[in-house]
């Protein structure tokens, strides 16, 4: 025979090997003494992919690889645990081997015996006699100098596939990751760290897009659901393809009384009194020893890793940060991230570190300097963290939560990034719910959070974020707390607020009158959160034109407030100024000298730039223009709107009433043809920015065409 004939023969504790022409070698390993794989010719997956979706520039750039010659090339397929390096690589294996193209060889190399022994088994498929072989397992010549010498002359080029090297010092120590003229070497790892990886070139494997994530799942359980009830389990498991794949296979193999997508989808929302996380790792079919076939455990070797490393405060901020959600989360939120001895401050930047480097979290590159850290992770995080680590984790998730929150929300239209921390509160909030380790005094803190964000959000002008958010943190906060506690009230009446502001008048009057009877029941009439409820339940009053309760609100808000806070108190003085926007004819007529005194008084409590002096000056002009003083109120008018526009932006929508009122102002001067202009801009603004059915926009176009109208006539 000419050239040359590899062949193997694997039997009860033999391996034969064909090398060269008929020339037979027997290796004999007697019983448990041989530690090697079965074979490295096949891959050692668990669950091969029924087809790769999605990764196609990824895969069209390791096809080149192993196309275009023998290689000399080391790439690297870094990632998080579960995000479908090793599919990438078996898919990669079939293509290269296909029609025996190139030989392929699979070496775990999770650990350093079982990389060592296969990367011999490979030295021995290449033609290692037996006794280079015995010489490297006895430590009589370097091993990894054997393998690469053999790999070197391979008479075929190969493709060599180095799969689970989580703990990069495995091939280090010893030298075992080379390149070759010969071949192409694939790594899969969670360590991305670039210094493991001199002269090779890394790839990022992330989760799947969420057309092909649902398509993932009608591949491996056809028949169960559709592609958009595939898409919203994709959503709620992250498109994590090693939960997917779970998914998939649960559903699959129901037999009893198979389960629809639908079905699946509801038990993973948790409401069913199912684990999550549980009900993923059912999918597993028979995932043996190895941890890495279910959610719940393959994160676990990665903290496994931190801790030998010397890292166990990075388990302790992973277990921190699943306090929070898998959303991007500021970066900012983690200064003074300390817990104590457990995680010091001197250690948050290397704990961090540690997660970046083991794939357990990453940074969003782009905008605000955010980390995100996968859903599924911090669920399976959440669920193994110590009883007795909940209530310290959750206070400080808490702390770093109101330390990233304005004090004091003030209006304005600048980007904050206080959307950003929107899931991030509600996901505490379930952690808190969930945990009754956790103290009620921990959760309250939780519950401010979500109070003092809903209402920075409502000042920057966001009422359908900031309503949604107080809708879903009363319902979460209630489990706790209870309907009674003054935050879940505060919660009610910010909610109420937020419909007002979107123009459901009539819906907003009705919350706030139930909540303002709660709020007399549960805390008493005179309370603060009771008062704070008189001033919210009077603005739709008003609207509705049931003046006169809206009035005696007002009024008792005015006095409560003065007699618990003072007269020059910030709070007395707005409910002071709202008192100029309700006030009918004759009243207002009695009220109206009062506003210039009003105004003196914020200029001294507050100064010119506060936000209660431009308010109060702008009710000013509101009321000077309806007690029949237009040429007093054009320069007010044009005073509130400059200020407005200076501190808001010509969009806000106070800057916008500002405008309003400046247009009927400039009518009764006579200025039509401005005034004309400025509600055109009014109307826009409006439009754009709440809508055309708002009733504001619906009010500004009727006063639009009737000065349009009256210019028309002689």
């Amino acid at each position: 025979m000419s050239g040359r004939n590899d062949a193997r023969a694997e039997g009860q504790g033999r391996v034969y090997q064909a090398s060269g022409d008929q020339h037979i070698v027997e290796h004999h390993h007697h019983g448990p003494s041989w530690g090697g794989p079965d074979s490295v010719r096949r891959p050692a997956v668990g669950r091969a992919p029924v087809v790769l979706r999605d990764r196609v520039d990824l895969m069209d750039r390791l096809k080149a690889a192993v196309d275009r010659g023998a290689g000399d090339e080391v790439l690297v397929l870094h990632g998080l645990g579960g995000c479908g390096k090793t599919a990438v690589a078996y898919t990669l294996f079939q293509h290269a081997t296909a029609g025996g193209a190139r030989l392929g060889f699979w070496v775990n190399a999770s650990d350093q015996a079982s990389l060592r022994a296969g990367m011999l088994a490979v030295a021995a498929d290449r033609g290692a006699g037996e006794g280079e072989l015995v010489a490297a397992r006895s430590g009589l010549r370097a091993a990894a100098d054997l393998v690469w010498e053999h790999l070197d002359r391979s008479d075929h080029p190969w493709l060599l596939v180095l799969d689970n090297a989580d703990d990069p010092a495995v091939l280090r120590d010893g030298g075992w990751l080379r390149g070759s003229p010969r071949g192409t070497v694939l790594v899969t790892t969670r360590q991305a760290a670039v210094h493991w990886w001199p002269a090779a070139q890394l790839l990022h494997v992330g989760v799947l897009p969420r057309a092909d994530a649902a398509r993932v799942l009608c591949d491996i359980a056809p028949g169960t659901g559709t592609e958009e009830e595939a898409a919203a389990i994709a959503d709620r498991l992250g498109r994590l393809p090693l939960a997917l794949t779970l998914a998939g296979g649960f559903l699959s193999h129901q037999v009893i009384r198979p389960w629809t997508m639908n079905e699946y989808g509801r038990h993973l929302e948790g409401d069913q009194g199912v684990d999550p996380i549980e009900l993923i790792d059912q999918g597993a079919a028979d995932p043996g020893d190895d941890s890495r076939h279910l959610v719940s455990g393959t994160w676990q070797i990665s903290m496994n890793r931190l801790v030998t490393s010397g890292l166990p405060e990075a388990v302790t901020l992973l277990r921190l940060l699943a306090c929070w959600s898998g959303d991007p989360l500021p970066l900012a939120l983690l200064t003074g991230a300390a817990l104590g001895p457990i995680l010091p401050a001197t250690r948050v930047e290397s704990a961090l570190r540690g997660l970046l480097d083991h794939s357990l979290t990453e940074l969003v590159p782009d905008g605000v300097r955010c980390l995100r850290t996968h859903g599924v992770l911090l669920d399976s995080v959440a669920r193994g963290t110590p009883d007795d680590e909940h209530e310290p984790l959750a206070a400080a998730a808490a702390r770093l939560l109101a330390a990233a929150l304005p004090a004091v929300p003030e209006r304005g239209t600048t980007d904050t990034g206080l959307g950003l921390l929107v899931p991030h509160v509600l996901a505490l909030l379930r952690r808190v719910r969930d945990r009754p380790a956790v103290r009620r005094e921990t959760a309250e803190a939780a519950v401010e959070c979500a109070l003092r964000l809903s209402t920075a959000l409502h000042r920057t002008g966001d009422y359908v974020s900031a309503l949604a958010l107080t809708e879903r943190a009363r319902e979460l906060g209630e489990a706790r707390l209870g309907g009674d506690h003054v935050l879940i009230l505060g919660l009610r009446e910010r909610a109420g607020r937020a419909v007002y502001r979107l123009g459901r008048f009539e819906e907003a009057e009705r919350m706030l009158e139930q909540v303002l009877a709660d709020s007399e029941r549960a805390l008493g009439p005179a309370a603060l959160q009771t008062l704070n409820c008189c001033v919210a339940r009077s603005r739709p009053l008003y609207q509705r034109e049931e003046t006169a309760e809206a009035i005696s609100l007002m009024r008792r808000a005015v006095l409560g407030r003065s007699e618990q806070l003072g007269a020059f108190h910030p709070l007395t003085l707005m409910v002071r100024a709202h008192l100029l926007e309700v006030l009918p004819g004759p009243e207002l007529d009695a009220e109206a000298p009062a506003g210039p005194q009003l105004l003196d008084d914020c200029l001294r409590e507050l100064g010119p730039d506060h936000q209660i002096t431009m308010a109060v000056q702008l009710d000013c002009a509101y009321a000077l223009f309806y007690t029949g003083h237009p040429v007093e109120a054009l320069p007010l008018a044009r005073e509130a709107l400059a200020a407005h526009e200076r501190h808001y932006g010509p969009d806000y929508p106070i800057a916008l009433s500002a405008r309003h009122l400046l247009a009927n102002v400039l009518a009764a001067n006579g200025e039509r043809t401005e005034a004309i202009t400025q509600l055109a801009r009014v109307v826009e603004g409006r439009e754009r920015v709440l809508g055309p059915r708002h009733p504001w926009a619906v009010e500004a176009r009727e006063d639009l065409a009737r000065h349009r109208e009256a210019e028309t006539r002689p």
